[in-house]
């Protein structure tokens, strides 16, 4: 009680001797040197009073990083100058060490270095600036580790002197500072922690004592420190509690501003009653970070490592004992160490022998079986084959080949090139000799330089001559003579019925009843429909070896082939279709006329452009098309949006821009109006890059045409169809992806204008080709394309309607599988005049409007495969006769 009474009397008088009455009894205070100017301290006297005899080991940590320009670095210097001034210095009051750091840390002054105040402001004035990064955390390590210790002068734990640190710094650290400065406030160290400028405030309570309003400071500049001096006197400058107070601290008693705290010795912590200390398990409290084994000692730990290894100089890590470097190993080049040993190494092109230290170099060649086939070459760590003069290395870089001095020299030869050993020559095939200008080869005529013997005609072969006879004669035994031959008894003639030679050749007859088909060789029945009873109602038609059943205009045949019913539904009953009726079975279909498609009724046309229809442009936009040309594509693609009735149920537009990238400008579902859809189209950025198609044709088959991006389901059976734009060759393949949209219903239209690529537009280009793909040698010609291409817009909507193929009133099927839609092969000019004599040779006149024959039909299909099969064999006999026309001329020339 008696102390407390006399540390509160203590308290109280230290602060009267802080009274200005009380400072104007001491001597003046003292000039400071500050560089150029010269300031003087009012309150020297008053400071140095206050500290006067303060035991204390103060250490100044410094920020001397980069980010501290000079002037501010000097403001620093006067900033300790200033603090220097109100404490007592000397060995046995206040003790002054100073740190400064970058990138690393410098010890300017120990604690132990200076014993008066001037020594020490001189030292402060000398520091030069380090200018580099910002290791604060280390800088707390140092002063922890090494500025407090006792070897350095700082005075021991059981007497009770304050330690202080006072760090200032500018930026953020580049290390970890909250593990490190916890450790320091731990052993007893008090800190103040001063940021200047952009400093992060939690940094700074990381690193300063609690409280932190005691403790840590931040100024805008580094002008402004001046102003905690004052804040600093009263907090170095306190009364000692733990010096005159029974603190009853079992280890340390460490003093805080009014009052204390108990620390621990290292290896012991605080009791709940903040007094006494038990032993602390560092291992297992701590982080200790040991690789193996962590085993504590007094007031710290300490790592080991396990048999075979040794602690690593980081005191943590392990690694395994260096035997090359602790023994004398004899290795002749390299040792490596193993589990509890070592063993010898030779470097590459050496082989251990047998004493396991020494090395002896390898002679791959001699000890194994290398393989060369000419020559074998020893290399450092094995061997490489070479070939003999006149040949060159495989690429097995074993065997040897001779140089292909015919590739090489490419001399022009007309027949064979021949390789020597040192170069080559031109050499002819049998039967050609060479020319004096040993490049070129004349034919040897063997049946000129000699007396053949031919009766007829000599033919030269490889190395000599074959006499031939003239057609309608044969060879004779003698080779040379020739006699005329019975075409008929010389081979299969093929003849059905009967052979007849004639003089170079045969001819095939029929017998009675039957004639000579249009092959020349077999025979049918000159007239199947009267040789037997074919019951036909009302027409019976010869086809080949049987016949058909057909009706009179305005009849179908029936189910049995035989009999006839009316067909004409159109004209029996109110169809109700607004342009034409065709009957089809025992009901009807509708159809429109040439540019309308049926309306969903079934019954109604409208104009193709109403019609339903998803659409996508894929736009080139590399950089051989340029601005300019680029705007003309804009324009087209604008022409073709006009032709279009644009509505979320009628015409969706999407469009591509591709270059090296694909972009996508608009969807299916992004507009509803042709309105909208051109102002996108205008507002389109050219790209100006590669050329990739493909990329393009993929990104369009895989993402345009989903019902994601506004495609119609395929059960709708709406139109898909890309119209793909390109003025160059494309960079990627097209073929793949080309054949993937084309073969799921996607109708493609490719149109090429420049350096187009034909082959590419025919692998994008829907069949027909003709009808698909469009070409224009440059962009003055691009509005003749744009009409051709609604025109074919146009027709595939009038052969895409789902509904123009089913009866009228009925709803087409809803399938699953895209609908591609075909003509039909005898629609073309190419065997349409025989069928089309053929169906009307039973009709006289009828109306515009009548039905046309229903291919699809069983008996329409054999009449066109009778047809077809007709055909081909008047090709085949032609291409005959050909034939036999090509063998005479041969002959011919033969003779002269």
């Amino acid at each position: 009680m008696e102390k407390m009474l006399v540390g509160c009397f203590l308290l109280i008088l230290g602060q009267i001797l802080l009274l200005p009455t009380e400072a104007r009894d001491r001597p003046p205070s003292r000039s400071i040197s500050r560089g150029r100017h010269s300031r003087t301290h009012p309150q020297t006297a008053l400071l140095e009073s206050s500290c006067e005899n303060k035991r204390a080991d103060v250490v100044f940590i410094i920020d001397s990083s980069r980010s501290v320009n000079t002037h501010d670095y000097a403001k620093v210097k006067e900033f300790i100058v200033d603090i220097l001034q109100f404490l007592d210095i000397g060995p046995d009051v206040t003790r002054v060490g100073l740190l400064q750091y970058g990138s690393t840390v410098k010890n300017e002054f120990s604690l132990k270095t200076f014993k008066r105040k001037s020594e020490v402001e001189r030292a402060v004035k000398r520091m030069r600036h380090l200018s580099t990064g910002t290791m604060t955390g280390l800088a707390i390590q140092y002063a922890l580790n090494i500025a407090f210790s006792e070897a350095e002068g700082a005075r021991p734990l059981r007497e009770n002197v304050p330690r202080v640190i006072m760090i200032v710094t500018d930026g953020r650290p580049q290390d970890s500072v909250a593990e490190v400065a916890a450790k320091a406030r731990d052993t007893g160290i008090l800190i103040f922690a001063i940021g200047v400028g952009q400093v992060d405030f939690n940094t700074l309570k990381a690193i300063g004592s609690e409280p932190h309003e005691d403790h840590v400071f931040l100024v805008a500049n580094f002008s402004q420190m001046e102003s905690l001096t004052s804040v600093f006197q009263n907090k170095l400058c306190t009364v000692h509690m733990c010096s005159i107070l029974e603190h009853n601290c079992a280890h340390f008693c460490i003093n805080t501003p009014g009052s204390y705290v108990c620390r621990c010795k290292q290896g012991y912590i605080l009791s709940s009653n903040q007094k006494t200390c038990r032993i602390q398990d560092l291992c297992a409290v701590e982080d200790h970070g040991c690789e193996q084994l962590c085993v504590n000692v007094l007031g710290s730990f300490v790592c080991q490592c396990y048999s075979g290894y040794t602690l690593a100089e980081d005191g943590r890590r392990c690694v395994a004992v260096d035997y090359c470097a602790s023994e004398n190993h004899g290795c002749e080049h390299e040792c490596v160490n193993a589990d509890s040993s070592y063993f010898c190494r030779c470097p590459k092109g050496f082989a251990l022998n047998p004493d396991k230290k020494t090395c002896t170099k390898i002679d791959h060649c001699a000890s194994r079986n290398h393989s060369c086939q000419h020559e074998c070459v020893n290399t450092d760590d094995s061997y490489s084959c070479r070939c003999l003069k006149g040949f060159m290395l495989n690429p097995d870089k074993r065997s040897c080949r001779r140089i292909n001095y015919c590739a090489l020299n490419k001399p022009g030869c007309e027949h064979e090139c021949v390789n020597t050993e040192q170069g080559h020559y031109c050499r002819c095939r049998r039967g050609y000799t060479l020319d004096p200008n040993g490049r070129t080869c004349s034919r040897v005529d063997h049946c000129a330089e000699q007396d053949h013997g031919c009766e007829q005609l000599c033919l030269n072969t490889g190395e000599s001559f074959v006499c031939q006879c003239s057609e309608g004669f044969l060879i004779n035994e003698d080779l040379k003579t020739c006699s005329k031959l019975d075409s008929c008894a010389l081979g299969d003639h093929g003849c059905e019925h009967s052979c007849v030679s004639s003089e170079d050749s045969f001819v095939c007859q029929c017998f009675e009843g039957y004639i000579l088909r249009e092959d020349g060789k077999t025979c049918r029945r000159e007239d199947v429909c009267q040789a037997v009873d074919h019951g036909c109602e009302h027409i019976c038609v010869n086809s080949d070896d049987s016949y058909i059943c057909k009706c009179l205009e305005g009849f179908r045949l029936a189910e049995d082939g035989k009999r006839c019913r009316r067909k004409d539904v159109c004209k029996s009953t109110h169809h109700g279709c607004e342009h034409i009726c065709v009957n089809r079975g025992s009901s009807y279909i509708c159809k429109c006329s040439e540019g309308f498609i049926l309306a969903e009724d079934g019954r109604r046309c409208k104009r193709c452009t109403e019609g339903p229809i998803d659409l996508v442009f894929v736009i080139d936009g590399s950089k051989s098309l340029g601005e300019e040309n680029f705007e003309i594509v804009k324009q087209f693609v604008t022409g073709i949006i006009d032709s279009l009735a644009i509505s979320p149920k009628a015409a969706r537009v999407g469009l591509l821009q591709y270059s090296t990238q694909v972009r996508t400008e608009f969807t299916l579902r992004n507009f509803g109006s042709a309105k909208d859809m051109k102002k996108a189209v205008a507002h389109m950025k050219y790209m100006g890059k590669g050329s990739m198609t493909g990329l393009a044709l993929k990104h369009m088959f895989e993402r345009s045409f989903t019902q994601v991006e506004g495609a119609r389901p395929l059960s709708a059976r709406v139109p898909r169809v890309a119209i793909v734009f390109t003025d160059g060759r494309a960079q990627d393949d097209v073929s793949e992806w080309a054949s993937k949209a084309k073969a799921n219903g996607i109708t493609m239209y490719a149109v090429g204008v420049g350096k187009a690529i034909e082959e590419e537009l025919q692998e994008i280009a829907s069949e027909p080709i003709d009808k698909h793909l469009f070409y224009a040698e440059d962009f003055s010609t691009m509005g003749e394309i744009n009409e051709k291409l609604k025109k074919g817009i146009c027709e595939a909507l009038e052969d895409s309607d789902g509904s123009q193929d089913s009866p009228a009133g009925e709803l087409p099927k809803r399938v699953h599988q895209p609908t591609v839609q075909h003509k039909y092969l005898f629609e073309e000019d190419n065997l349409s005049r025989s069928t089309q004599k053929l169906f009307h040779s039973t009709k006289s006149s009828g109306s515009p409007l009548e039905e046309k024959p229903d291919q699809c039909k069983c008996e329409n299909l054999m009449m066109f495969q009778n047809l077809a099969n007709e055909e081909v064999r008047k090709l085949t006999q032609r291409l005959e006769e050909m034939t036999q026309r090509m063998e005479a001329l041969e002959n011919r020339l033969r003779y002269r």
